[in-house]
């Protein structure tokens, strides 16, 4: 079992917040899920699991049962955490915001975008999971909001876009640009064409950043790496489809307050 490989951004470097961004290295799992997969929805077994999200919290200095992650649905809801829930419990949201200490909070991802916030100064930290349908209704701002309603200023807040699926691997169809389009004509610039006609290459994190940047945020910091191109670091959903193969791991990202 190699030693835990993960992935710290800059913008979110400070004494009073602990974050990572998990590739899937380090982990007990095995197969199609090797090795450090953190998702309880996959196929894996679960006792597997449970071990990696245990060495997962270790690596940010919270208890196993103080790591919660939500039973992600791609929409814009954002919970509130005041005291961690058991894993079978978890409630349906895509972001999550806290104040206590000794909570990490927990993002799963396979080529969505795992983004972590912070307000050191008011130990407020939040963490957002970025797919497609999430971003473009506003999941990003929602999570910004509800830190804000704690007590966080947007001058202060620090945001890490972690690794995803990037422009090159990303190629959809028109009818996906046309959603975007139709949201905001400005949503063109983040689409380039693709060598399939009528198919086109999205720019994720850099949509994200953008709608991040327009909250007048302290930072925004984009990890840069391709989930789904990378598969010696990374799981990935779409490499898994174009494989052929029947499931696929999930990474983990977390960010906590010191306890």
């Amino acid at each position: 079992m190699t030693s835990i490989d993960t992935i710290t951004l800059g913008a979110l470097a400070d004494r009073a917040v602990r974050h990572a961004f998990f590739t899937r290295r380090g982990g007990v799992s095995e197969g199609l899920f090797a090795a450090l997969n953190c998702g309880l929805g996959s196929g894996d077994d679960r006792a597997r699991v449970a071990q990696n999200r245990a060495r997962a919290a270790s690596q940010i200095g919270v208890a196993p049962d103080r790591l919660v992650t939500c039973y992600q649905v791609h929409g814009t809801a954002v919970i509130t955490i005041e005291r961690p829930w058991r894993a079978e419990a978890a409630p349906r949201a895509d972001a999550m915001v806290t104040t206590e200490p000794g909570i990490a909070l927990g993002v799963l991802a396979a080529d969505c975008a795992p983004v972590l916030f912070a307000d050191a100064e008011a130990k407020i930290v939040g963490a957002a999971h970025g797919g497609w349908k999430g971003a473009l209704a506003g999941v990003m701002e929602a999570t910004v909001a509800a830190m804000i309603r704690l007590g966080a200023r947007p001058e202060r807040i620090r945001a890490g876009i972690g690794p995803c699926i990037a422009q090159p691997s990303y190629e959809v169809g028109a009818e996906f640009r046309d959603r975007f389009i139709a949201a905001a004509p400005d949503n063109a610039g983040f689409f380039a064409a693709a060598a399939r006609d009528g198919h086109f290459r999205f720019d994720l994190p850099g949509y994200i950043a953008a709608r991040l940047g327009r909250l007048g945020l302290a930072a925004v910091e984009q990890a840069g790496q391709d989930t789904a191109a990378d598969a010696s670091r990374f799981f990935s959903y779409r490499r898994a489809c174009l494989n052929g193969e029947r499931d696929y791991g999930r990474g983990l990202a977390a960010i906590a307050l010191p306890g």
